[in-house]
């Protein structure tokens, strides 16, 4: 089951995840890295990237769980957006974003499709078997090999064989997502050695990550898909293997999920004490504002705060003052991830670094956290920010060795400069940052004449359409369009649908949009997804800003074949200071905490994932606090789990 953290953050702190965008980052998001854990000379129980195992052969449950957590009740989600298919493994059409292993970041965050292997949420990067009892991984790294469980079984009833690893391999590179091939193209083969085993043969230079992206590959039924084209859209219901089966669908509008009584790996222990909500139902909602509304009037039950607005000024309501409604915030742990205005290099009005640099000096952090967001968010220096992979200060002796051998192509800022973002006085109208911007643009062939922006070769006038998919955004870009209307350009904001967000996206029919990337705990081949070359063309592309750089290719390839986590870190400080000097994204902002409210309802358990909220695998119904709240009274006040 794909699991994890890799979340859909929406609103004016985090911009939207596209279904497909995670689709593939939640695969790469859960691993990077890869040293046998812990010899690897026979079979093992489970792969971390630089380290032992957390928990040993026979350990019983994750630390995070309560084992003897009751099964019953709903919890009910909201989602933005819709969907128009329930297949979510191609690149036709717009599958519900949790049935896609995407967006509810409270947890796991898919419950129909299985993988080999599952993560535990404490630890970065470790991986314990589910489907597959062990795995085995050659020392020439040449084959990883997996053995599954023989009670592993379908919905249908049908057990779970190699042949469904081969097939579900197949399916998925060549007719699934296109990203699947991009992720999996370091598999020379697979091949079934019986029933029960299955292994995948690996080209001599694939990334370190591949092992562990091969065991977060969602298994998929091969009889099923003997009467049924897998490249088909629409709203068939793909059996899976996980703790929870498609309920009743409403078109675009609800998706519910039913727990599956007799679930085949309930007692693993990578599974005790979760998934313990009989139902899970999604409502998606076309307005943040109404979806907030609909919260308070009791419509669904849990809340991820993401707009600093409503969290400082919307939540003073009855129910949240009598304790009917708990507000909490939570220390989140894992990296803030990269979000920003995206400039599509592909256009040649962005070619030229020094205009890019210009749009980043005309936007004012500073004003906007002052006067939209209540001072909540922190700006962000790095696409590493909130980790030890964000570069700070000038580079070190060990990041200059990767470095020097581009001095000649790289900004020699580089060498010689600490990078930080324009900061402003919070005024709106800071005059050194847009004289700056001024000079950059001249430099780079742009003159003010008749106070229009234009190109002195060509006389075409710099125009820039900001495409948003959620109105809420348009207060962020609003005070940065203002600003870049003062150095003459002409802006414009673009409100479209969902669909057909997703289609200019796959096309790369936009000038600047608004996103969020999420960064995983160890960086790993996730990284050539984002800013690598060979995506920069790939339809449906992560690498939004069309980035195509042999040195960041070169640094991105150090880094996922890092033989320790301290050669990892260099890696990404070099590669952290080569696309920020870039200057490919505006950068925007992060906070750093979690934000929730929730009806006060729900069992918890006494710790929490260091790196999740856990809501959808560890928190349970409380029939006891639901009749409180339905006769109008406040149950008393949760206990606020710890951080182990």
């Amino acid at each position: 089951m794909i699991r994890g953290n890799a979340r859909r953050p929406l609103a004016s702190c985090q911009a939207r995840h596209r279904r497909r965008g995670l689709l593939l980052v939640l695969v790469l998001a859960l691993v990077a890295g890869l040293a046998p854990a812990p010899a690897q000379a026979t079979p093992s129980y489970g792969l971390s990237a630089f380290g032992d195992l957390r928990y040993g052969p026979d350990f019983k449950h994750f630390d995070y769980v309560n084992p003897e957590a009751p099964k019953s009740g709903t919890l009910r989600l909201a989602e933005i957006g819709s969907f128009d298919s329930l297949n979510p493994f191609i690149l036709k059409g717009n599958a519900p974003a949790s049935l896609a292993g995407a967006g509810l970041a409270l947890g796991g965050t898919a419950f129909v499709y299985e993988s080999l292997m599952e993560r535990d949420e404490d630890e970065p990067d470790a991986l314990y078997g589910l489907i597959a009892k062990s795995v085995d991984l050659s020392a020439d790294r040449s084959t990883v090999s997996f053995t599954l469980r023989r009670r592993a079984r379908f919905h249908t009833g049908q057990p779970i064989t190699a042949a469904d690893v081969v097939f579900t391999f197949h399916a998925l590179t060549t007719e699934g997502d296109p990203r699947y091939r991009f992720l999996y193209r370091g598999v020379v083969g697979v091949t079934a050695d019986g029933p029960e085993r299955v292994t995948f043969r690996l080209k001599r230079d694939a990334d370190r990550s591949l092992p562990l992206l091969i065991a977060r590959m969602p298994i998929l039924s091969h009889v099923y898909f003997a009467d049924h084209a897998f490249d088909r859209s629409g709203w068939r219901r793909i059996p899976g293997s996980g703790p929870y089966r498609i309920g009743e669908v409403v078109r675009g509008q609800t998706i519910v999920y039913d727990r599956v009584p007799d679930y085949w790996a309930r007692d693993l222990p990578v599974m005790v004490g979760q998934d313990n909500f009989d139902r899970v139902r999604v409502d998606y909602y076309r307005d943040r504002n109404a979806a907030l509304q609909a919260f308070f009037a009791g419509t669904y039950d849990f809340r991820q705060e993401n707009t600093a607005k409503s969290w400082a000024t919307a939540y003073d309501t009855p129910a949240v003052k009598d304790g009917r409604i708990v507000r909490e915030v939570w220390a989140n742990r894992r990296p803030a991830g990269v979000q920003g205005f995206f400039i599509n290099t592909r256009r040649a009005k962005f070619a030229d670094r020094r205009v890019r640099e210009a749009l980043a000096d005309a936007y004012d952090f500073q004003w906007e956290n002052k006067h939209l967001f209540y001072g909540l968010y922190k700006r962000t220096e790095s696409y590493f920010a909130n980790s030890p992979y964000a570069a700070s200060g000038l580079p070190s002796a060990a990041e200059l060795k990767l470095l020097d051998p581009y001095r000649a192509v790289l900004p020699k800022r580089l060498f010689t400069e600490a990078f930080h973002t324009p900061t402003s006085g919070g005024r709106g109208y800071d005059r050194a940052n847009l004289q700056k911007a001024r000079a950059l643009l001249a430099a780079a062939g742009w003159r003010v004449r008749a106070g229009r922006l234009v190109n002195v070769k060509t006389g075409r006038p710099m125009r820039i359409q900001f495409l948003l998919d959620e109105p809420v955004f348009e207060r962020v870009v609003a005070p940065y369009a203002f600003n870049l209307r003062r150095l003459g350009i002409a802006t414009s904001i673009r409100l479209v649908d969902s669909a057909t967000y997703e289609n200019r996206l796959n096309s790369f029919d936009y000038d600047i949009i608004v996103f969020r990337l999420p960064q995983p705990l160890t960086p790993g081949a996730e990284q050539r997804a984002y800013w690598g070359s060979a995506s920069a063309d790939v339809p449906g592309t992560l690498n939004f800003a069309g980035i195509k750089s042999p040195v960041v290719d070169a640094l991105i390839d150090r880094l996922v074949r890092a033989k320790s986590r301290p050669e990892l870190e260099v890696a990404a400080h070099a590669l952290d200071r080569v696309l920020s000097w870039g200057f490919y994204i505006v950068p925007h902002f992060y906070s750093g905490t979690y934000r929730i409210a929730f009806w006060n309802k729900f069992g918890r358990p006494k710790i929490r994932p260091r790196y999740s909220l856990g809501v959808l695998d560890t928190w349970w119904y409380e029939p006891r606090l639901a009749a409180m709240l339905k006769a109008g009274k406040a149950p008393p006040p949760p206990p606020r789990p710890r951080l182990p």
